[in-house]
């Protein structure tokens, strides 16, 4: 996949929508950015690696929750809430507190239990699977949930949103026949491809993790190599080119990593396609199948943007803090050029609130026309109203980077703003409608 060009915004070596050498790019520090936009910030007083959300980094993180919970219903998930606490013993059984207690927080003795934050949700599903009887019938059975998790990272790696203790997962799990595996990853592929064309998010490459030497990994090799070779087929049959690298495997199995880098070249996984033949049989997980007796399942771990965190974090880098407008925390910024015109622009900020966009009120008592302009440097829409908007009921759109649209009835543009968002378009007006050039 190659980047798609985009348009230019205001104050290009901030926003770096314009064509950007990897120098401009560097300067998109998403910690800088969270908290010049005020989107997030931190506090010695509740910890490293403990980020806070502020309101506008809330609609971000909101918009992007409710993209993959629409997303996943579509494609027939259904979705789960799971607690975040569970008994030392659940993570012995998965292989967790082997393979995986350097990561994980000390267990709290409670009621004389050892309980322990979950590092993974994948435990918890398939204990959730496990306690209902399945028949062939009902596979593929897709269960999801945005859960947070806790991971033990020691300070000097911690960084901004891309490292950190408590992480809100979108996390999914397929529990399928093994005839079924190909089609289901797959079909996690290709939600992964639309989420990062919605996104404006291009993938650097995609990488098939495999293990490496040493004892962190599950010592089960056919138990590997079927799921390698799964894998394989998937990416193959894809047409995406990618790398194996060792070394790189969850301990439990082989997986798909779709990388993705910042400015300075620095790779991260922001989503992933997991094969695990590991835990349904630590779980002894089965189904009924057609001949009356019990299957093991395969278990297909899936997640579309990974943590939410670190997914925010990418793309403040991508986009310099000018979000493609589904995900903008405000949309639709309206300037009424004197007090006079500032109840019709209310009444216009109504009207968009009702069709379900963000839009606010930039009124005169915040300075001039132009620096209000300047303000709103990276709202999506622009309204200016004065006057004779306000006698036509007429809208004059300037968009973010300059270009203004010809006027129009305010419904008809109206419409094509939330047309455009709902859609999850990264573009901002993708067709040739008359414009006249930005300053």
């Amino acid at each position: 996949m190659s980047p798609k060009p985009r348009g230019e915004c205001p104050g290009a070596s901030f926003c770096g929508h314009s064509p950007a050498s990897r120098e401009e790019t560097t300067m998109h520090d998403h910690r800088r950015l969270g908290r010049e936009l005020n989107l997030f910030d931190t506090d010695p007083l509740i910890g490293a690696g403990l980020p806070y959300w502020l309101p506008d980094g809330a609609v971000v993180r909101h918009a992007l929750e409710e993209y993959v919970r629409a997303a996943e219903r579509r494609a027939g998930y259904r979705h789960v809430y799971s607690p975040v606490l569970g008994k030392r013993e659940l993570y012995e059984i998965s292989g967790h507190w082997a393979h995986y207690s350097d990561d994980m927080y000390p267990p709290m003795d409670i009621g004389g239990e050892q309980v322990v934050l979950r590092p993974s949700l994948c435990p918890h599903h398939a204990v959730m699977y496990r306690s209902r009887a399945h028949s062939y019938r009902e596979l593929p059975l897709r269960m999801a949930e945005l859960g947070a998790m806790y991971r033990s990272e020691l300070s000097g790696v911690l960084g901004g949103l891309t490292r950190v203790r408590a992480i809100q997962l979108n996390d999914a799990h397929i529990f399928c026949t093994l005839d079924q595996v190909a089609e289901e990853a797959a079909a996690s592929l290709e939600m992964i491809r639309r989420a990062y064309e919605a996104m404006d998010v291009v993938p650097v490459r995609y990488r098939l993790s495999l293990p490496g030497p040493g004892g962190k990994y599950v010592a089960a090799p056919e138990m590997w190599e079927r799921s390698t070779a799964l894998l394989t087929e998937v990416l193959d049959a894809s047409g995406l080119a990618y790398e194996a690298a060792e070394g790189e495997a969850a301990f439990y199995g082989p997986k798909i990593d779709v990388q993705v880098a910042d400015g300075s070249g620095r790779e991260s996984t922001l989503s992933t396609v997991q094969i695990d033949f590991h835990q349904p049989e630590r779980f002894d997980l089965h189904y009924i199948g057609p001949d009356g007796a019990k299957h093991r399942p395969v278990m297909i771990h899936r997640s579309v943007i990974g943590s939410v965190e670190r997914a925010v974090a990418h793309l403040l880098e991508r986009h310099g803090g000018a979000f493609p407008a589904w995900l903008a925390p405000v949309q639709v910024v309206i300037l009424p050029v004197s007090e006079g015109d500032v109840p019709h622009a209310e009444a216009l900020a109504a009207r968009c609130v009702a069709r379900g966009l963000r839009a606010e009120v930039s009124g005169p008592e915040r300075g001039t026309l132009g620096a209000r302009v300047r303000e709103a440097r990276l709202v999506p829409y622009q309204a200016v109203v004065g006057v004779r908007e306000a006698a036509d009921d007429r809208l004059a759109l300037r968009l973010r980077g300059g270009r203004r649209l010809a006027a129009a009835p305010a419904e008809g543009m109206l419409d094509r703003i939330e047309a455009l968002v709902g859609s999850h378009s990264s573009e901002l007006w993708p067709d040739a409608s008359p414009a006249v050039s930005g300053e």
